[in-house]
């Protein structure tokens, strides 16, 4: 019998949580529930609040005795995260589904993010109409706005909570009615792009294709680069076509397109082939011209569209920017390929264009020659823009070389 997890404190929302568990048994599917609250359930749960502390190391009975709420929600949001895949890895369920406000959610979507990518997961919550990045991360979490507050079954809540429950219901029990992909399944190899190294990604994806991959692409958005780290963890990917760290730039200098200190780390975990450069390291992303920070407003700035405006990085920053990859790529434990392209690290940073810098090129590449010191990293300098065909063919060569060494 198809299974739905329904996970949430089934104390405080226990009638709520009663009203979907009896939906989900109407519908001729089990009901597997986990409670995640801190008091006494209003109904018999399938897996107790103590368990899921348990699992983070945690006494559930001290927890409440203090009643301090945030050590609580702490400790039972690290027991769902620890929890919840191995129950999913047990066959306990096969779709999980939760409601809440921010406190419920916070828990819930703690445990879906530690389940695979796939799995179908959905978040009913009230705050599922703003920014939802640090519930969703990078995982597939759907998230979807309860109207009103999950306080009590009313004409509304009962509407939304149905809905929730059939998407859930569908997700789970209908995907044995469509046929099966069979399409051949390719070797996977991720690749990083931005607009201004387009023309770089383009031409080493369409000769990596040719060779029999399938090139998954990320725009170095911040969140692109977070997913493909996350992808790679999990395994995705036969090879890393990393050709655009500029995360780093946003990381160090305070862009809006950060993807976090972790950027270039699981390739390098999981001991995935890869080839990487320094695309688009020439700048940091901020939203319209009007919202550039009050300090940078003398700086080299350059309206990419509308919406996004770029400052050139300088040499200081560039000497930041390098120390902060080659911490990341002194790392490797097995042989990868550094790619500097002498002429230019993007479309502008070229002669001619507006973030044309041969000195912050130069810092950029001669600080990463000094401080990698690990002979799995061969640098090699190509006297090309990164956009050239040359580079780009280079890249991807390169790629599948490693790749057939492994």
């Amino acid at each position: 019998m198809r299974t739905i997890a329904i996970a949430g404190t089934f104390d405080s929302k226990g009638a709520e949580y009663q009203y979907i568990k009896g939906l989900v048994e109407e519908l001729g599917l089990r009901a597997y529930t986990i409670h995640t609250g801190v008091f006494e359930p209003m109904f018999e749960p399938d897996v107790s609040n103590g368990e899921v502390a348990a699992a983070a190391g945690y006494n559930l009975e001290e927890i409440a005795a203090k009643k301090d709420r945030s050590l609580a929600m702490e400790a039972l949001a690290k027991g769902m995260e620890t929890i919840v895949p191995k129950l999913y890895a047990d066959g306990m369920f096969d779709g999980i589904l939760s409601l809440g406000g921010s406190g419920g959610t916070s828990l819930a979507t703690a445990a879906m993010r530690a389940l695979p990518i796939g799995v179908p997961k959905l978040m009913v919550s009230t705050m599922a109409s703003g920014d939802v990045e640090r519930y969703v991360g990078t995982s597939d979490i759907i998230m979807m706005p309860s109207i009103v507050d999950v306080a009590g079954l009313n004409k509304i809540s009962k509407m939304i909570f149905k809905n929730a429950v059939l998407a859930m219901a569908g997700m789970v029990s209908c995907g044995d009615k469509l046929k099966n992909d069979t399409t051949e399944q390719k070797p996977l190899i991720a690749a990083t792009m931005f607009g201004v190294t387009t023309p770089c990604i383009e031409q080493a994806k369409a000769y990596l294709e040719e060779k029999g991959y399938e090139v998954m692409v990320f725009h170095a958005t911040g969140t692109g680069g977070k997913t493909m780290e996350a992808l790679i963890d999990a395994g995705f990917f036969a090879g890393v076509l990393d050709l655009t760290t500029t995360e780093y730039c946003d990381e160090v200098v305070g862009g809006i397109l950060a993807a976090g200190p972790d950027r270039c780390g699981a390739a390098i975990r999981q001991k995935v082939p890869q080839v990487v450069s320094v695309g688009a390291c020439d700048m940091v992303n901020f939203g319209e011209m009007d919202s550039v920070p009050e300090q940078f407003r003398g700086r080299n700035l350059y309206k990419h569209n509308p919406a996004v405006t770029l400052m050139r990085t300088t040499v200081e920053e560039n000497v930041e920017i390098a120390h902060r990859l080659a911490e990341k790529w002194n790392g490797a434990r097995r042989k990868m390929v550094l790619l500097l392209p002498k002429k230019g690290v993007s479309m502008i940073d070229a002669e001619g264009q507006p973030f044309d810098g041969p000195e912050e090129r130069k810092t950029l590449f001669e600080t990463l020659k000094k401080e990698i010191r690990n002979d799995n990293v061969e640098i090699v300098e190509l006297d090309n823009n990164i956009n050239d065909e040359h580079f780009a063919l280079t890249a991807a060569k390169t790629l599948l070389e490693l790749m057939a060494d492994q």
